[in-house]
């Protein structure tokens, strides 16, 4: 039996009509397209969702919460398409997109990872494409400094130099959206599981660019993206996640100082933030809300933002 081009793998966890959404959008019924489900111990009923209402699926249903590399892993050492294509559950294939991805891959053999362009539900354009961050960026970037950065250093960061409507070779891209050569992922080999979830694509196109291989936005190729709809259930823990993954991964490639100066300088800026909640709840301004923040922020300062 021939494989199919592209195996597209969908890593769910409670966003039953979301993943309902996303399989709506795939074609399900061509045989040059195979899709896997790995389903992450969801509570609301996603694995019979998948099980009844789409039989061309292959559902792997785990019964534990696996995070984003171990259970995207567990997708791709099932797949057996030439191109493997991770795809979040909160997003739709509009259009065309599938196709236009694997005739560039096949047309640029030395492209390893491809990102197509996400954007919103109203269409807006979402920043999918990165440079490299330094660990000045990693000071600024997705904390509560962020205003306060030097516009030229986010600048670089985000790619906002490229244009959003040409093709563009980059550093990485956004794993909501991102397809894999065979040839690269067997080189290379899978996402890195130490990374629970956050900062596992960074590493992995780190891996590919550093094995040779190019990264790749392709505009033409559009998926709509809902976003963080999992990782919006469990505030806190995405906190901890998303800041001890960025951790990691300077503790990989820049060495444990550089890594221990960003941890305390993350765990300053919560400590930091759960004053400030605090006192806007004595004065009652939103006490529950305030609340709410307070009890997150502690629980990511007891983690000490080690993973």
């Amino acid at each position: 039996m021939t494989p199919p081009a592209l195996s597209i793998i969908i890593l769910s966890w409670n966003v039953r009509d979301l993943l309902r959404a996303c399989l709506v959008s795939l074609p399900l019924t061509q045989p040059e397209v195979e899709v896997i489900v790995v389903d992450s111990a969801s509570a609301d009923d996603s694995a019979e969702m998948v099980q009844g209402e789409f039989p061309q699926v292959k559902l792997i249903a785990s019964p534990e919460n696996l995070g984003y590399s171990r259970g995207n892993n567990l997708g791709l050492r099932a797949a057996t398409g030439r191109y493997l294509f991770i795809l979040n559950p909160d997003t739709e294939i509009v259009g065309d997109a599938l196709a236009q991805i694997t005739t560039y891959l096949e047309s640029h053999p030395q492209v390893g990872v491809l990102g197509p362009q996400l954007i919103s539900p109203d269409h807006s354009i979402q920043s999918t494409r990165r440079r490299f961050p330094t660990l000045v960026t990693a000071f600024f970037e997705s904390t509560w400094l962020q205003p306060l950065a030097p516009r030229r250093w986010l600048d670089h960061y985000y790619a906002r130099d490229l244009s959003d409507k040409a093709v563009t070779e980059v550093d990485w891209v956004i794993g909501a959206a991102l397809c894999v050569r065979r040839e690269a992922y067997e080189q290379v080999g899978g996402l890195d599981e130490s990374f629970f979830m956050y900062s596992e694509e960074l590493d992995w196109c780190r891996r590919m660019k550093a094995a040779g291989w190019k990264v790749v936005y392709l505009p033409s190729a559009q998926v709509i993206h809902h976003e963080g709809r999992s990782s919006e259930q469990v505030p806190a823990a995405t906190h901890i996640r998303f800041n001890s993954s960025k951790v990691r991964y300077f503790r990989k490639y820049h060495g444990a100082l550089a890594a221990e100066a960003l941890r305390w300088f993350l765990l300053g800026n919560f400590a930091s933030q759960l004053v400030l909640e605090f006192a806007k709840g004595l004065v009652g301004h939103k006490r529950q809300l305030r609340a709410e923040r307070v009890a997150a922020y502690r629980q990511v300062l007891k983690s000490g933002l080690r993973g």
